[in-house]
This record gives structure tokens, sequence and C-alpha cells, in this order.
């Protein structure tokens, strides 16, 4: 694919907010520096009316969920709205809990996000579909993924990206297939949660063509995971850190070369 936003986003350097679970900010924030842009982590509530207003992105993890997150991720999520800028929801573990359901349902009735990114298991959860997962795994289910990316994406008036061995991505009438990525993804705590922030850094840069930014932030990161496991097997401390590089390293030319998309 032809790479477009990459480079906005090393000339911009976006400021991404994130309201991140305790597990993923310091990946989080060292991956959004690492591809060009700039984190700030915050989910102080009497931040939250000011800081939408400096940030060109926001994105909302419900990885390790607390009745103060919930509040400040309501009040930045709708002055995020009124500012215009893409807002991303991460629903982590959304079929575990009760609360974890309650919260994503609140925030999903009261906040327009630009794109919902979750795996397979978290999806079909708020598709209402029957999907037996662990915890954060993806779990499993008999679905048609790119039925459920389309429904789902209809529903919210919103982009879907279902994070897995194979990614989808859909807007309710478009939708494509991402082909790369590497078997370490799940193996390194966080590295899903970085994805969302991925894609807030692309949506900052996309001039409204949220499809198109999605797509290619899941390329983009996907390739650079292809890309840090060359050699690895079963390293994923390793792995970790060289996706962090990769991420540095990564350029419009690798990005044209490696990914494999359907459409």
């Amino acid at each position: 694919m032809k790479s477009i936003y990459l480079s906005k986003i090393r000339e911009q350097n976006p400021l991404i907010h994130n309201i991140t679970n305790i597990v993923a900010a310091n990946f989080s924030a060292n991956g959004l520096l690492a591809l060009g842009a700039s984190p700030i982590m915050s989910d102080s509530l009497e931040e939250m009316v000011e800081m939408p207003n400096l940030s060109q992105a926001f994105v909302i993890n419900i990885g390790t969920l607390n009745g103060k997150e919930q509040k400040s991720m309501l009040l930045a999520g709708k002055t995020a709205n009124e500012k215009g800028i893409p807002v991303v929801l991460d629903p982590v573990g959304v079929g575990a809990t009760s609360y974890r359901r309650e919260t994503i349902r609140q925030l999903l009735s009261e906040i327009k996000f630009t794109l919902i990114r979750g795996n397979a298991g978290e999806i079909a959860t708020i598709a209402g579909e029957v999907w037996e997962a662990k915890g954060v795994d993806a779990g499993k289910g008999n679905v048609d993924l790119k039925s459920v990316a389309q429904r789902v994406a209809k529903e919210y008036g919103c982009v879907v990206l279902i994070s897995g061995e194979v990614d989808v991505i859909s807007d309710g009438t478009q939708t494509a297939t991402v082909h790369n990525g590497s078997p370490l993804f799940p193996k390194v705590t966080a590295s899903g949660c970085l994805f969302s922030a991925i894609c807030g850094a692309f949506l900052a840069v996309d001039s409204g063509d949220h499809f198109a930014a999605t797509l290619e932030a899941c390329v983009a990161y996907t390739v650079a995971g292809e890309i840090a496991a060359e050699g690895l097997t079963t390293q994923v401390g390793q792995f970790q850190i060289r996706l962090l590089d990769e991420l540095s390293a990564l350029n419009v030319e690798k990005i044209a070369q490696k990914g494999r998309i359907n459409e």
C-alpha cells in the first residue's frame, strides 16, 4: 500500500492523550515516541476539560478500570467530541465482568467514537455475540468477524478494527483485511494497547479519512512487528524491544513492500 500518514505523523508530532491502564502506560508512551508522535498520559478528572484542547487525538483503554477513570473518560470524551478530535476506544476485557460491560455501554452511549479497536472476543461482546473468552484474551467463537465488524461500525457510526492473526477493518461500507503480524504479539502484554495508541496517532493526522488512516495504522504496526520478530522464536523480551526499534525505523518503503491487504 502507499503510505500517506506516517510522514505526516513525523512532521506534525501530534499529541495523543491516553487514559490507559497501569500495565500499558509506559509501553504505549514509548511506542508513540518511537513512531514520531507525542504521548500524554493523564486520567485526572481536574484536567479532562483542558487536556483534549491540547491534544490531537484521545485514546480510552479500560484495561485496569476504576471509578475515577470512568468519570474522567466520559468527561474527556465529551470534550474531545466538542473539539472535534478523533476518539479511540479499546474495550479491554469487556466481556470479563458486568462492570466492564456497563462501562462500555455508557461510553458508547455518551461519546462519539472514531474507532473501536479490540480483539475478536471484545468486539463480539459489543456486538452481542456468544463468545468464550478468559479475561482479556481473544478467546474463541464461531462468528463471521467481517460481518461483526461491519455491524458494529454501522451501529456506532465509526471504524472498527478487530485485531488477530488476520486483522479486519470496516467502516460499515468499506472492509479490508490485513495479513501481516507475528505470533509473538499476544505474548507481550500491552501490545494491543499500544496498537490502539498508534491508531490514535494516525487518526490525528488523517483530515477525516478515518478508514484509510486506520488501515495504514494497522499495516504499519503489524509490519513493524513482523520485521521485529525476524529470527526470534520464543524471545518475547527481545521482541518487545525490537518492536519499538522497528516503529522508529519504519518508513514508507517498508509499508509498501511488506503490507499484505485484501480489500
